[in-house]
């Protein structure tokens, strides 16, 4: 049986990829921040497997900012994987926090390959760092793939370029296992509620129950690759099973800008979304990226893997998912 461990585990891609590897029969553990909120609800439904006479799923109190605790988990629990995906991860409010950010979001990549090597488990252990589209910014070439040159535009990115080519400074220093996925958007019901697409299918929800009326956003000509969180996460898995540690892009190869989503949600709960959307400019970047694109044609070849669910579909599935929401919510009101 194999063990693995998760950073991020509450997250949106942390709960997918925790079923995920339940389902495969892997003793998980996750790590999560001490909160006065537990905010577990992505993992509530996962509870039972911490429990009864062999349980397989195990959370343990710690943060990337914190080499020591790290230190004493991996000491602890040797496991065979660890996926980091714990981050700041919200790329306009990285501009509001950009030493948080990177102190998480860089450094707390850092602290994981340091704590491999000193806990004596890198011949052993396969590392996967989430790196992001978002590190090429301004694109240099369409469609991205993994040897586009990076070209950030928000601390956020930042941090995620730091934290990729120390992956790959510990991989070729150390011989370490260790692999980055580029996933370019990827979107589920399970997306935080202050991100552009769940923002907007959890509006579309409440305004079709008749708890909202309106909707603020920013800028709504900028276009990205989205794709669906729970289909990302078996490109993770995949990655650390292979022979060699390769790095990879997770995309669709498709671009919408965020009207299209506007179009595709609202006009799913039968709505126009020009009666309901405002233009606020505190949205804005101060350093927008206009185009994201991903080419994930080594992804398909080496691992197996391509997308199947593309943005209309992802937006229809998600609108369903945030209306039932606003139902419930409506009826406790």
């Amino acid at each position: 049986m194999k063990s693995a461990l998760i950073t991020g585990i509450t997250g949106q891609d942390g709960s997918y990829l925790a079923e995920l590897l339940l389902e495969k029969g892997y003793t998980v553990h996750g790590i999560v921040r001490r909160t006065s909120s537990l905010g577990r609800s992505r993992i509530d439904h996962l509870q039972d497997q911490c429990h009864g006479e062999n349980p397989r799923l195990y959370l343990h109190y710690g943060d990337l900012s914190d080499s020591v605790a790290l230190l004493k988990l991996l000491y602890e629990i040797k496991p065979d994987e660890i996926y980091n995906l714990a981050a700041q991860s919200h790329v306009r409010i990285s501009f509001d926090i950009p030493e948080y950010t990177a102190d998480v979001t860089g450094s707390g990549a850092l602290r994981i390959l340091e704590a491999i090597r000193e806990a004596g488990i890198g011949k052993t252990v396969r590392f996967y760092q989430a790196s992001s589209s978002e590190m090429f910014g301004k694109v240099q070439e369409i469609p991205q793939k993994e040897t586009t040159p990076l070209w950030p535009r928000s601390p956020y990115a930042c941090a995620k370029v730091f934290a990729h080519y120390l992956t790959i400074n510990y991989r070729e220093s150390y011989n370490l296992f260790a692999v980055s996925g580029i996933l370019f958007n990827h979107e589920s019901p399970r997306r935080g509620e202050n991100f552009v697409t769940r923002k907007i299918t959890r509006a579309v929800g409440r305004i079709k129950a008749g708890l909202q009326k309106r909707l603020v956003l920013g800028n709504l000509d900028a276009k990205r690759d989205w794709g669906y969180a729970k289909e990302y996460v078996e490109a993770m898995w995949r990655m650390l099973q292979q022979d060699e540690p390769h790095d990879y892009v997770i995309a669709t190869n498709e671009t919408w800008s965020i009207r299209d989503f506007l179009t595709e949600s609202f006009g799913h709960a039968g709505l126009d979304w020009k009666e309901y959307v405002d233009f606020d400019p505190r949205f804005l970047r101060p350093a927008e990226v206009d185009l994201l694109i991903g080419d994930s044609s080594k992804a398909k070849k080496q691992l197996g893997w391509e997308p199947k669910t593309r943005m209309p579909e992802l937006a229809r599935l998600m609108t369903d998912a945030d209306i039932s929401l606003a139902e419930k919510e409506k009826m406790i009101q």
